[in-house]
């Protein structure tokens, strides 16, 4: 634990600086290949940064925001477009391309600043219950091995989207807290997804579709790399291209489906698409999506991490506990 919060404090230097060097060069140069040219020896360094972590998870999650969503970002500050801008404050550059954070307009007068809004209706509990499931889940991983075969991609993919959810919501309240800056939304209840355009272009990991479109957006297998940290087999790949051509064939089919019935025909039961959806995510994930890591025996390692973290945490929640007891 020692060496991976040493390997934070580093890599959260190196980025910083790497960063704030990013806004000075950009502050004095016009857009374009100027730009680009300066911001070169960042783009270089982010990549290596991942590496300084041992833990899968920070390694994964480190990756996901300074090799994909950073780079991708300073892209867009390289040909003049948002979010970043050269003009925001040194603090806020630096955590607006560093993690998936939206900064928020301060000209909007229709919202109240960040730190003055209420929490909305019922998150703290819905975050209580999230967090008391990722735990259960970690707790009873040493049954994992009885499931049955069709139900392992479900657990797998409760494990993942819980994990991201807490993660996410953690770093909102500190960007709140800190730097009245709201976090892009990840999810929005993919488990309602009723067709694959619905799960992945409204519900599922929305920040990367956000910061990718204006740019650029290509599959590829880098992130998966920082887990395994093995050469990509091209299955990650395959999930996703065979879920793009499945959303354009589901839609194709539902146009047909019209023109044939020269009318509007009447969609499924909410409840029989959303299994459906949610029976071929989880089947094709199995498939492909988690192949590389439970074929290199990360999963193991990754639930281990997770016992290790809880354990760590327990005392600390103990005390909380007694704390708020006596009070």
């Amino acid at each position: 634990m020692a060496s991976e919060l040493a390997a934070l404090a580093a890599v959260s230097a190196a980025a910083t600086v790497a960063l704030s060097y990013a806004r000075l060069a950009t502050s004095r140069l016009a857009p374009g290949i100027p730009r680009l040219a300066a911001l070169l020896p960042v783009l270089l360094l982010l990549p290596f940064l991942p590496f300084a972590f041992s833990s899968i998870h920070l390694r994964t999650i480190s990756a996901f925001f300074l090799v994909w969503l950073c780079a991708f970002k300073l892209l867009l500050l390289a040909a003049g477009h948002g979010p970043l801008h050269p003009d925001l404050p040194l603090p806020r550059f630096v955590a607006c391309a560093a993690l998936p954070i939206k900064v928020r307009d301060d000209h909007d007068n229709h919202q109240q600043p960040p730190s003055r809004r209420s929490l909305p209706d019922g998150f703290l509990l819905s975050y209580a219950a999230k967090a008391a499931l990722f735990a259960a889940l970690v707790s009873a991983r040493c049954y994992r091995a009885r499931l049955p075969a069709w139900s392992v991609p479900a657990f797998d993919g409760a494990h993942v989207y819980l994990m991201l959810e807490l993660f996410l919501a953690s770093a909102a309240a500190l960007a709140r807290a800190l730097l009245g800056a709201e976090l892009e939304p990840q999810f929005d209840r993919p488990y309602l997804a009723s067709s694959l355009r619905d799960f992945w272009g409204r519900r599922w990991n929305l920040m990367v579709p956000g910061v990718l479109r204006p740019c650029v957006y290509r599959p590829h297998e880098v992130m998966f790399y920082y887990i395994t940290l093995e050469v990509g087999t091209g299955e990650v790949t395959a999930f996703f291209a065979l879920h793009g051509a499945c959303a354009v064939a589901e839609r194709w089919c539902a146009g047909a489906a019209r023109r044939c019935w020269r009318t509007r025909t009447p969609p499924l039961p909410r409840p029989v698409a959303t299994a459906l959806t949610l029976a071929f995510v989880t089947g094709t994930g199995s498939w492909l999506f988690f192949a590389p890591v439970i074929r290199s025996g990360l999963d193991k390692a990754i639930v281990a991490e997770c016992e290790g973290m809880l354990t760590f945490l327990e005392p600390a929640g103990r005390n909380v506990a007694a704390a708020a007891h006596l009070v």
